[in-house]
């Protein structure tokens, strides 16, 4: 006979888990629809007119919209539903230094650990330059980010990883970028010091240039400049 407390609460727990894939989904397809301009600034949202479009219940929608609230990218007010919260600059900005100073961390403990075996960084490098050539963004933006990612969790410390991934660093590249304020392939290149760095094995100066890196993109965004210096492009 099964104890008390354990099987009957197998079925509850599988709809925990349902519910949590459906509402990360919901979310995903939400901040695509805002990234790309589809849910402009200001426009609302309403829930259950997501819900009836995906094919789900409220409960993940509302979950979703709660949790774009959290990341800053909808607000919601009672008896109002949610809208598209616009990225003021500043609010871009700012994640800069906190970036730089988590990856320069990242990087100088990835690169020892990637010395001479850095080709995933530079599978990445080579797919920007790829994106890049095919003007296509979304996809630019995509290994842009898992190249930062691959150095991130190469650091082997999961409390950085952590913050590094509650900073929703996809959706402010992809924010940025859409800017185009500058060449999509001198972004790509500003990473190939990067990599050498990683590669031998030097984690300090990797994480220099990875500070560098991050700190210039936003000073060069701070400063509303439309051709920033390629060494400040970032992503």
């Amino acid at each position: 006979m099964p104890r008390s407390g354990v099987t009957p609460n197998r079925p509850q727990h599988r709809r925990c888990v349902s519910r949590l894939r459906l509402r990360d989904q919901v979310k995903h397809v939400l901040l695509e629809r805002i990234v790309d301009g589809t849910d402009a600034s200001g426009e609302r949202i309403v829930e259950i007119r997501v819900a009836q479009e995906l094919g789900v219940s409220q409960a993940p929608a509302r979950e979703a919209l709660r949790e774009l609230e959290l990341m800053r990218v909808v607000e919601c007010a009672p008896f109002r539903g949610a809208r598209v919260r616009g990225a003021r600059p500043e609010e871009i900005v700012e994640i800069y230094p906190v970036r730089a100073a988590l990856e320069e961390v990242a990087a100088r403990e990835a690169a020892p650990r990637l010395a001479g075996l850095a080709e995933p960084l530079a599978q990445e490098v080579e797919s920007m330059r790829a994106a890049a050539a095919a003007d296509d963004v979304r996809r630019f933006v995509s290994h842009d980010v898992a190249f930062h990612r691959v150095l991130v969790l190469a650091s082997g410390n999961r409390t950085l990883a952590d913050i590094w991934e509650g900073l929703h660093v996809d959706l402010r590249t992809r924010l940025t970028l859409t800017e185009r304020l500058g060449p999509l392939a001198d972004v790509a290149e500003v990473h190939v010091p990067l990599l050498e760095a990683v590669q031998a094995g030097e984690g300090r100066r990797a994480g220099r240039l990875l500070r560098a890196h991050i700190e210039g993109f936003g000073r060069a965004l701070a400063q509303g400049l439309a051709h920033p210096l390629v060494e400040g492009r970032d992503a």
